[in-house]
């Protein structure tokens, strides 16, 4: 799982829940991303996009989604409530 930020270590945009759901991070490196960036697993105009509209972007492993993630914190949360 990676989460790309327009700033190193501004996490101020990421969801409290999602950072929770994350537990420890760690950086992993510095790029200079555009349009015609090629990356391995997501699309640069997504993640360029999203960055600008959320001020993150979080590149889960292919078989899970945001939704997944939310449901799994939503269900922890009615469990210890």
């Amino acid at each position: 799982m990676y989460i790309y930020l327009p700033e190193r270590d501004d996490f101020s945009k990421v969801p409290a829940d999602i950072m929770k759901g994350i537990g420890l991070t760690q950086f992993t490196m510095e790029l200079e991303l555009t349009p015609e960036t090629r990356l391995a697993r997501d699309d640069a105009h997504k993640v360029l996009k999203n960055m600008e509209e959320k001020g993150f972007h979080l590149q889960l492993p292919s078989e899970t989604t945001v939704e997944s993630i939310m449901a799994n914190i939503a269900r922890r949360k009615s469990i210890s409530d």
